[in-house]
């Protein structure tokens, strides 16, 4: 019983852990840019827009555009209906980063 418990516990401190971890995607690829307006305040600024606009999976996708730009123009081309509600979630992003971060 007291095996069982503890691993109860642990699996369930891993669930609490493991999207932590996956937090501020935006941000780093943000910072990891070449940009020169890539502050730790203005990246910090945007992670936060993201957290509102943006599921973390859309997080993970858009955060590999900041190193690979040609990705958003593949998505934005797509025909299908899961990748155009994607690019317009992101559209929304970037005007509220925009009118938010500046």
């Amino acid at each position: 019983m007291k095996q069982f418990l503890l691993i109860a516990f642990c699996a369930a401190s891993l669930t609490a852990v493991a999207p932590a971890a996956d937090a501020a995607q935006i941000k780093r690829a943000c910072l990891a840019s070449d940009r020169t307006a890539a502050t730790r305040d203005r990246c910090s600024c945007i992670q936060r827009v993201a957290n509102q606009a943006l599921t973390r999976s859309d997080q993970k996708k858009v955060a590999k555009w900041f190193t690979d730009p040609h990705q958003a123009q593949e998505l934005k081309m797509s025909q299908t209906a899961r990748d155009d509600a994607l690019w317009d979630r992101y559209r929304n992003f970037g005007q509220m980063a925009q009118a938010i971060c500046s």
